[in-house]
C-alpha cells in the first residue's frame, strides 16, 4: 500500500491528455440551465484534469445519465450515513483497499512526516466557487487553531506525541503539512468513512466567522437561535457530515436540498463535482438520492413493499427469507454481501470495573478463558446465522491479508470439562443449591451482561449462552439498556460485561491503525477507564497496569514509528495475538450476511463484495456515484420526488454571497 521514503500518490485514471481530449456530453438536468447561462456547460464546470473514471477495468458498464434513487433510513439523523456511502474524499480507498488520490490530483508523502497536497485546477464547490489553498488555510488557523471553535485543541490524527504538525500553503492549489516523527495515521483518516474535512468552505463560512464578519451580530443571532455565542452559530453551520444544512456546499456527488425538519430528504447532483466516465459525462449518473424516514422495524417490509430502489442499514441477515419471497413481485433483487465484523456477538468483561471482586475475576484469564470454551459456538452458528457463519475468536475476517487460520480458533472450541476445572482451579468451587458457583464474598456468579439492545441477534445469542454457562455452574442475566447510558455506565466502571458486536476493523491492512486493538479509547468496554486516560492525557480514568495489555500500546508505538510495510504487518500480526491469546473480547461467531436490495434495473451496483464500516465506508468504495438506471423507469426525473426541490444552483458568479 503506502511504500517508503518518498511516496507518490497518483489516480491512475485521471491522465491529463486523456482527459482533455474528452468530448464532453452536457447533464440532461442541467441543459435548460446551461442554455439560459444561468451555469456554464459540463466542460467548464468539471476540473481542468477530472478523475476519468476506468469503468471496464471494474467491470462496470458504462451509464446513462437521469433518475433517482429511494433508500430510507430509520430517523432523519440517519441522513449523515450518506456522506459515508457517497465517499468523495481527499484521498479514498479503492475496492482492493489501495489509497489513491480522489478530490486531490496528487499526493507527496515523505517518509510519513511530510506530506505534499496539490488540488486540481478548476476544481469548484457545489455552489461554482474555486476550492483552493484556502479552504485549507481557514480550517487550519480559523477552526481547528481557534479556541472558541476547537476548545479541545487539534483532533488526534494531527497529533503525534502530542505535537501538531507545521501547515504551508505553497501556492493557490497547493498545501503541506510536515511533522518531525511519522504519521502514518493521517492519509488513512482523511479515507474514513466519516472524513474528518480537513478543509471548508472559506468563502460561505467566513460570513459566520468573528474574525471575518462582526462579532455583535453574530452573537445576536446565535442567541436568536437559542445559542450561547458565535461559535454555536457557526458550528451549527458548519455541518459537512451531518448534512443539516442545505447552504453549505460541498464536494460531494449529491448536495442536501431538503431543509429540516421533513420526513424525505433530497440530494441532488452536483453540477461541479469533479469525476466523468470515458465517454465524457459528468458523474454521479443519478439526479437524485432520495432518503424517506421510516420506523427501523419496517425496513425489510418496506423493501418488501417495492418502496426502496437501494437499501442495506436497517436489513439484518434474519430478513433474508423475506426479502427472497418479495423479489419477484415487487422487482428487486436481495445481494448478500459477507458483513466484515470480528464477531457478530463478543463478550467484552470490563477490566476497569470498581467492583473489587468482580475486577480480579475479569483480569484472571482462567476466568476468561473458561468463558470462552463455555460457549457452544457450533449451537449458536446454526441457531443465528442459519450455519453458514465462521466460528471463533473476536479477530480479523478470511479477506485480510492479515489473517491467520489460527487467529479465529485458538482457545475458541467448545469444552465445557475444560472450562469447570479451570473455574475450580481460580478456587470457584463452592455452589448453592442451584449448582451456581459462589464469588469468593458469597454472593452467587451471577455475570450481568449488558447490550444496547439495538441488536436482536446479540440478546437471542446471549439467551443461548445462558443455557451453556448454566452447565459450568455460571448465571447469566441479560440487561438490556439504550445506547447512551450503557456507554456511560462502562465508563464510569459500573459494567461487569458488555455484550456488542465484535470488530468494526476486520477488513484490515498492515497500513489502517491498529488503534481498536490497543487500550486507547474508552469505547472499548473491555478497558473503558485505560481508554479515557489516553484520550484525557491522565486527566481522568486509570493507567493501564497489566503487562500484556501494556504491550498492546508499545505494539501501537511501533507501528505508529514504522516507515515500511513489513514492520506495521509484523505489529499488527502480534496486537492479533495478543488479544487471541489474552482473550481480551471473546468472540463467539461471525461471518453474517449483510442484505442488500436492489431494484431490477439498477446497474453498477456489485453482485457480491464484502461489506463494511471501515474501511469500506459501507457502499463507498463501490462508488455510488456510477450507478444508473438501464433504462427509463417511475425513478425518473419527472418522479414527484423531483418536483418538490426544483433547483437552487446559483449562477457561478452569484458564489460566495
Amino acid at each position: 500500500m503506502l511504500r517508503r521514503a518518498c511516496l507518490v500518490l497518483l489516480a491512475l485514471a485521471c491522465l491529463p491528455g486523456a482527459a482533455r481530449a474528452l468530448d464532453y456530453v452536457e447533464t440532461p438536468l442541467f441543459a435548460e440551465q446551461v442554455a439560459k447561462g444561468a451555469l456554464p456547460p459540463v466542460a467548464q464546470r468539471v476540473p481542468q484534469e477530472p478523475i476519468v473514471v476506468d469503468l471496464a477495468a471494474r467491470g462496470r458498464e458504462l451509464g446513462r445519465s437521469g433518475g433517482e434513487i429511494v433508500s430510507l433510513v430509520a430517523r432523519a439523523r440517519d441522513i449523515r450515513y450518506h456522506s459515508a456511502s457517497s465517499y468523495a474524499r481527499l484521498i479514498g480507498y479503492t475496492q482492493a483497499l489501495t489509497l489513491e488520490p480522489d478530490l486531490l490530483r496528487e499526493v507527496q508523502a515523505e517518509g510519513n512526516r511530510v506530506f505534499t497536497f496539490r488540488l486540481r485546477e478548476g476544481h469548484r464547490w457545489s455552489d461554482g466557487h474555486p476550492f483552493t489553498a484556502e479552504d485549507f488555510r481557514f480550517y487550519w488557523e480559523d477552526i481547528a487553531n481557534n479556541k472558541e471553535l476547537s476548545p479541545s485543541g487539534l483532533p488526534d490524527f494531527l497529533l503525534v506525541n502530542g505535537n501538531g504538525p507545521r501547515f504551508e500553503v505553497l501556492d493557490a492549489l497547493t498545501v503541506r503539512f510536515s511533522w518531525d516523527e511519522p504519521n502514518p495515521r493521517f492519509l488513512t483518516t482523511l479515507a474514513q468513512p466519516r472524513d474528518p474535512f480537513i478543509y471548508r468552505p472559506a468563502h460561505y463560512l467566513k460570513g459566520f466567522h468573528a474574525r471575518y464578519a462582526d462579532r455583535a451580530k453574530l452573537d445576536e443571532a446565535a442567541r436568536k437561535g437559542k445559542l450561547k455565542s458565535w461559535a454555536g452559530l457557526f458550528n451549527r453551520l458548519d455541518d459537512m457530515f451531518e448534512a443539516s444544512n442545505p447552504d453549505l456546499p460541498t464536494l460531494q456527488p449529491w448536495r442536501i436540498v431538503t431543509p429540516a425538519p421533513a420526513t424525505r430528504f433530497v440530494f441532488e447532483r452536483n453540477p461541479f463535482y469533479h469525476r466523468v466516465d470515458p465517454a465524457g459525462q459528468q458523474l454521479p449518473y443519478l439526479d437524485r438520492v432520495v432518503l424517506d424516514v421510516a420506523a427501523g422495524g419496517l425496513m425489510a417490509a418496506k423493501a418488501n413493499a417495492g418502496d426502496a430502489d437501494l437499501l442495506f442499514r436497517g436489513l439484518t441477515m434474519a430478513d433474508i427469507p423475506i426479502l427472497k419471497e418479495g423479489e419477484r413481485a415487487k422487482g428487486f433483487k436481495t445481494l448478500m454481501w459477507p458483513y466484515a465484523r470480528g464477531s457478530e456477538i463478543a463478550l467484552y468483561p470490563n477490566l476497569t470495573v470498581t467492583d473489587p471482586v468482580w475486577r480480579a475475576l475479569n483480569r484472571d484469564i482462567r476466568f476468561r478463558r473458561a468463558l470462552s470454551l463455555g460457549i457452544d459456538r457450533r449451537t449458536l452458528n446454526n441457531s443465528l446465522l442459519f450455519g453458514l457463519g465462521t466460528e471463533g475468536n473476536n479477530t480479523v475476517v478470511a479477506e485480510s491479508p492479515l489473517f491467520e487460520p489460527e487467529l479465529r480458533t485458538r482457545h475458541a472450541g467448545y469444552d465445557p470439562t475444560q472450562a469447570s476445572r479451570l473455574l475450580d482451579e481460580i478456587g470457584l468451587t463452592k455452589r448453592n443449591g442451584a449448582g451456581i458457583r459462589l464469588l469468593p464474598d458469597g454472593r452467587e456468579l451471577e455475570i450481568i451482561v449488558e447490550t444496547d439492545g439495538e441488536s436482536g441477534l446479540v440478546v437471542d445469542g446471549l439467551t443461548l449462552i445462558t443455557e451453556f454457562w448454566r452447565e459450568i455452574g455460571i448465571r447469566l442475566f441479560v440487561k438490556p439498556q439504550d445506547r447512551s447510558v450503557l456507554r456511560n455506565r462502562t465508563y464510569a466502571g459500573l459494567t461487569v460485561m458488555v455484550a456488542a458486536q465484535g470488530f468494526d476493523l476486520a477488513l484490515a491492512t498492515a497500513a489502517m491503525p491498529p488503534a481498536e486493538l490497543a487500550p486507547l479509547r474508552q469505547e472499548f468496554y473491555s478497558w473503558s477507564k485505560w481508554g479515557q486516560h489516553h484520550e484525557t492525557r491522565g486527566a481522568s480514568g486509570e493507567a493501564c497496569d497489566i503487562p500484556e495489555a501494556k504491550r498492546l500500546v508499545d505494539l501501537y508505538k511501533e507501528w505508529a514509528a514504522a516507515t515500511d510495510p513489513e514492520a506495521q504487518t509484523r505489529v499488527w500480526r502480534e496486537m492479533l495475538t495478543n488479544h487471541v491469546d489474552n482473550q481480551w473480547s471473546i468472540g463467539t461467531v461471525g461471518g453474517s450476511l449483510q442484505p442488500v436490495v436492489t431494484k431490477n434495473g439498477l446497474r453498477n451496483v456489485p453482485q457480491r463484495a464484502v461489506y463494511s464500516w471501515e474501511p469500506t465506508a459501507m457502499l463507498g468504495v463501490y462508488r455510488m456515484d456510477e450507478f444508473f438506471w438501464e433504462r427509463p423507469s417511475g425513478r425518473e426525473a419527472g418522479h414527484p420526488a423531483a418536483s418538490t426541490t426544483g433547483s437552487t444552483t446559483p449562477a457561478p458568479e452569484a458564489a460566495g454571497r
